[in-house]
């Protein structure tokens, strides 16, 4: 048979039922790629910083990697002690410890968030949205800014709405003037209840897109999780899906805060943690609500700060670790970070996350692209996983192109192909 003919086989049904069904499937079809268009294929950062507005300062990025060096070398000062504290395997230690150190100094923030809500006790909002922009727009000149930058303003609700869209309007405003938007622009509005306030942000930005002429949809922002109505409705639904309709595309991020969501369900203080039972429910609904829309979910932070004496230090660094590990494992890989001292601890978790299983990681993708047999059967979509899992680890500098390379054979360019197929590649099966 020549190539390209199709093998003669017996069929019954007329060449018009299939039409006739993909005529029916049209519209849910286009439903399908407006809703779920899958990952952006953009970095995820592996945390968010918070500085309150009217402490933001021109040297806060820097400030907080030599904090947290600083804190290596006073209760860490180098492999062995730090992964004694940690629990880190033998081969892990000196790997881990290294590229902690050389992120602290390269890159100690990815993501960092100016604070004009819970986080701000400052009298002069305006003067320090204005300043925020400035040092936020100068910081990308000179190349001293995070990855990710913005603000978090005041939510929706009555008491604090107009203040929180005239200190939005003050930011974004001030980046315009001072040259534009950056790419690595974010915003977050908290304590959202009703997708109707989703929606009240949605026009807040078109109308500021309008009056500077900027791209339709150019401004994105994250949806901060903080009530029990935001995973689920009066009616039994569950609202953090319906939210991110309401963004219209513009939703970036859902992120989970885990005091006021905590606080808000009547737990305890003393109990109030990433990994309470109420936590793990809400973080499933929103990863549930998220999957596949292209919104990426963000785990919460930890109060326990890693200050005073050595043991102290080790026990909230524990603490951190194995919160950050928890939250790996069930596929939240961004979190927030309070305090300088928990840098170390979140590299160390997301390094040795990356680490531990990179070889495993690489071995199947590499019989997966070369359709080697092996001891397991993987998938299109597993090996998307897995191609999202060295990016991941690439991203953040927990693994390097050269030894990814070295170990499946594959570019970054392959590895973007496998971590976001196109849409039937998911569903063919296997010839």
């Amino acid at each position: 048979m020549g190539q390209g003919q199709q093998e003669q086989v017996a069929t019954s049904l007329a060449g018009t039922v299939g039409e006739e069904i993909s005529a029916s499937l049209a519209e849910v079809d286009a439903e399908l790629e407006r809703v779920y268009p899958g990952d952006p294929g953009t970095r995820q950062p592996v945390h968010t910083v918070y500085v309150p507005g009217d402490v933001f300062a021109a040297d806060t990025v820097r400030s907080w990697g030599d904090r947290a060096l600083a804190a290596l070398d006073e209760h860490a000062p180098d492999a062995a002690s730090f992964a004694a504290v940690l629990g880190l395997a033998g081969e892990l230690a000196e790997p881990v410890y290294s590229r902690v150190r050389a992120k602290l100094e390269r890159e100690p923030i990815e993501d960092l968030r100016v604070d004009f809500e819970d986080g701000y006790q400052g009298g002069h909002e305006d003067r320090d949205a204005a300043r925020a922009a400035r040092l936020i727009a100068e910081a990308y000149r000179d190349g001293s800014a995070a990855p990710y930058m913005g603000i978090r303003m005041k939510c929706m609700e009555a008491p604090v709405r107009d203040r929180g869209i005239r200190t939005l309007d003050v930011f974004l405003t001030g980046l315009v003037e001072a040259g534009g938007l950056p790419g690595g622009l974010v915003l977050t509005l908290p304590k959202v209840t009703y997708p109707e306030q989703v929606t009240a942000m949605v026009r807040l930005l078109e109308a500021f897109e309008k009056a500077h002429s900027l791209e339709p949809g150019r401004i994105g922002f994250e949806i901060q999780i903080e009530t029990s109505q935001s995973i689920l409705a009066a009616d039994g639904t569950a609202t953090v899906a319906r939210m991110i309709r309401a963004a219209e595309g513009r939703a970036t991020g859902l992120h989970y805060g885990t005091f006021d969501y905590s606080a808000c369900l009547g737990v305890s203080a003393a109990y109030q943690a990433g990994d309470h039972p109420a936590a793990d429910h809400a973080k499933a609904v929103m990863q549930v609500a998220a999957a596949g829309t292209g919104v990426r979910v963000s785990d919460g932070s930890t109060n326990v700060l890693p200050v005073g004496p050595t043991e102290k230090v080790h026990d909230a660094w524990r603490l951190h670790y194995g919160l950050t590990r928890r939250a790996l494992a069930r596929a939240y890989y961004q979190g927030w970070d309070m305090h300088p001292g928990h840098l170390p601890t979140r590299y160390a978790a997301v390094f040795a996350f990356y680490r531990e299983g990179f070889e495993q990681a690489a071995a199947r993708l590499a019989r997966y692209a070369d359709r080697a047999a092996g001891d397991v059967m993987d998938e299109p979509a597993t090996a998307k996983a897995l191609g999202g899992y060295l990016l991941r680890g690439l991203d953040c500098g927990a693994l390097d192109i050269a030894e990814v390379a070295r170990l499946t054979g594959l570019t970054r360019a392959d590895l973007e192909g496998f971590a976001a197929p196109r849409r039937g590649d998911l569903t063919a099966s296997a010839e």
